[in-house]
């Protein structure tokens, strides 16, 4: 009776959370700012101008180049390595380009944490800067990981009683564009009640610590908000674009 080695099983990939991946991009920020506030300090120090010229270039080119760097080269940032995940080119299950990697950094700094909210409607947890590379965010070791720190591929097989893609699209872009106009209603109202100065509404620097706080508040909101529309838009459960019973 012949015998035949059993093939190697390949470890399913777990997708992470958005908590995994903020704290990953929390501690990068605590590294670069480390770094900055490190070199301003040695060039206070030293005080040559050639010497601080010189050290401001090769910061400020380390902090651009941080991040496509190490994720081209090693599949992670320190803040993505302290925390087990692993950027991973969705073709050929690598490490993504370098420029790939920096198309990814440009995308997430245009868009900030608003790129975030489309991860509960993709099947593997991608963010827009993810979408758009094709790459995802992984567990680098999954033995180390706990169940809430990821998520496994969503089924991906159609469902006929979604409604079409497009029209998906077009009522979560509704949706989305009735909740910008009711806050610009709300902010006008609060301008007019005088709650909300017309100085702050123009100018974010002329704003009194209230009317701060209600922005930074504001923002969350919003961001929440697009997030649960867009989440709920691509599964149907939106009115306009309800799933079929």
């Amino acid at each position: 009776m012949n015998s035949y080695p059993e093939a190697p099983m390949t470890p399913t990939p777990k997708y992470a959370r958005f908590s995994r991946r903020f704290r990953g991009i929390v501690l990068d920020w605590m590294i670069l700012m480390a770094i900055l506030f490190g070199a301003l300090a040695l060039a206070s120090t030293v005080r040559d101008d050639n010497f601080s010229r010189a050290l401001g270039i090769l910061v400020i080119a380390g902090l651009l180049l941080y991040e496509p760097v190490l994720v081209s080269f090693t599949g992670s940032t320190l803040g993505h390595y302290l925390t087990n995940l692993r950027v991973v080119d969705e073709r050929s299950g690598g490490n993504v380009s370098f420029l790939k990697a920096c198309a990814r950094v440009v995308i997430k700094g245009v868009l900030g944490l608003y790129s975030f909210v489309t991860l509960a409607a993709t099947h593997r947890n991608q963010a827009v800067h993810d979408l758009l590379t094709k790459s995802t965010v992984q567990i680098r070791d999954p033995a180390k990981a706990l169940p809430g720190q990821y998520v496994n591929e969503r089924n991906g097989t159609a469902d006929t009683s979604l409604p079409s893609r497009w029209r998906r699209v077009a009522t979560i872009g509704a949706y989305l564009v009735l909740m910008f106009v009711a806050y610009t209603a709300v902010l006008m109202s609060l301008n007019e009640a005088g709650i909300m100065s017309s100085a702050c509404m123009r100018n974010a620097s002329q704003c009194s610590a209230g009317e701060r706080l209600f922005d930074a508040g504001a923002a969350v909101l919003l961001l929440l908000l697009t997030a649960l529309i867009i989440a709920r838009g691509w599964k149907g459960r939106l009115f306009g674009a309800r799933k079929a019973r």
